[in-house]
């Protein structure tokens, strides 16, 4: 009989993690099957928590679903295209065109179209530590290298910009800001974004700012748009801002997101031409949720509701964030913003030396599916992620169990 070779993943792939989703999630499915029922705190996706997207904004899609049955423009739809600029233009950038905005299936699309578009072999891309894995995979499928800077724990989460200046070589090309930050839940200040808007200018690097979570602070945070401090500071950085329905309007699965160009595109206009031709190759992004967009942007914003004292995301990380604090050996920061808590573990106490079979264990005794730091390219073993869509009392269950876990494990530890 005829011996054949096996078919083989792509070289491209050899250095690609997306742990979010990876052997964890694998073993939690596996359990699941096995008939056990499992709290999955490890992706920020509203919808299994009983978070539901305001009725206009479904009522509307479905009113125009005859007018969606074809491709639309590479582009976007244009009432979608002029609703975002007019978002921005709120926002400060009263420039904001619908030309400057192009639509995807979500921010995740976006960020693999942008950096495919950006970076032959070698070029390099200044991403945060802990970053959402994605920016990382995707930089180094589309044939760059990922450059992390830290983000200070210390300090909230913010990053050091004489440290983040420190790594920018002659092959980097862009700067990755994630703003509110999505593992630890920092927003940044004004100064911070300030001193990396000038870091871009000195060296004429690209900004990416990911701001899916813009609009989900908490208490005094406040969150700037990238792109306004360039236009204050002298419009002249080339910044593409991601964004979409997804988190604000509990809309995951519609896919729903998109690019705003600003600063200087007219030094842009190559690049430019390269992602419009990668826009065309994908045709165009789900058109039914594209409708969505008009709706979601105008009128009333439940969000607000659920940030505010009282409301849901608030009471919930509140929660959260005091029942892990009471854990011993467990550090975390209070979350500015996002969906996320970002616990340290103390090595003294917890001397994890696999933090993805830690997480595992957790998940094998407990049934609770947490992610593991180094899932977001964090440079020790000691921290997990923790995402607080659960209402309260499901998040007093989950972090008793993660308690208890933590209890036996120091136990084991200390017996030797």
């Amino acid at each position: 009989m005829q011996e054949f070779e096996e078919f083989t993943q792509s070289p491209k792939l050899q250095h690609v993690r997306y742990d979010v989703r990876g052997p964890i999630a694998q073993e939690a499915a596996r359990l699941e099957r096995e008939g056990h029922k499992i709290t999955r705190l490890n992706i920020g996706n509203p919808a299994p928590f009983g978070f539901e997207a305001p009725d206009s904004i479904r009522t509307t899609m479905i009113n125009n679903l005859a007018e969606a049955q074809g491709y639309s423009d590479s582009q976007g739809i244009h009432s979608a295209r002029i609703a975002i600029a007019q978002y921005y233009q709120s926002r400060g950038m009263t420039e904001a065109d619908p030309d400057d905005v192009y639509l995807g299936n979500g921010v995740s699309e976006l960020i693999s179209m942008v950096l495919q578009a950006m970076l032959a072999p070698g070029d390099e891309v200044l991403i945060p530590a802990p970053d959402y894995p994605l920016w990382t995979g995707a930089t180094t499928l589309a044939g760059g290298k990922a450059v992390h800077y830290i983000c200070d724990e210390s300090n909230s989460w913010w990053p050091d910009p004489e440290e983040v200046e420190s790594k920018v070589t002659d092959r980097t090309k862009a700067l990755v800001l994630i703003n509110p930050n999505n593992p630890t839940g920092a927003v940044y200040p004004r100064e911070i974004l300030e001193q990396m808007v000038d870091i871009c200018r000195r060296h004429n690097l690209m900004l990416l700012s990911d701001e899916i979570y813009e609009n989900i602070t908490f208490d005094d945070a406040e969150m700037v748009n990238a792109c306004t401090v360039v236009r204050e500071t002298g419009d002249d950085v080339f910044t593409i801002t991601f964004s979409g329905l997804s988190k604000t309007w509990r809309v995951a699965g519609f896919r729903s997101g998109w690019i705003y160009l600003s600063g200087a595109t007219q030094r842009a206009q190559n690049y430019l031409e390269g992602l419009t031709l990668l826009m065309n190759m994908r045709m165009c992004a789900n058109v039914p949720s594209q409708y969505a967009i008009q709706a979601a942007l105008g009128g009333h914003q439940s969000i607000e509701d659920l940030i505010a004292p009282g409301g849901r995301l608030y009471e919930q990380r509140n929660t959260a964030y005091r029942l892990l604090s009471e854990i011993e050996g467990v550090d975390v920061h209070q979350a500015d913003g996002a969906l996320y808590l970002f616990p340290r573990l103390d090595p003294e106490i917890y001397p994890i030396q696999d933090d993805e079979a830690f997480v595992i264990e957790l998940l094998r005794q407990q049934k609770i599916l947490v992610s593991h730091g180094r899932a977001f390219n964090w440079i020790d073993s000691n921290h997990f992620r923790l995402v607080t869509l659960p209402n309260v009392e499901d998040l007093e269950s989950a972090i008793g169990g993660i308690a208890e876990f933590l209890s036996d494990y120091r136990d084991a530890t200390a017996k030797g």
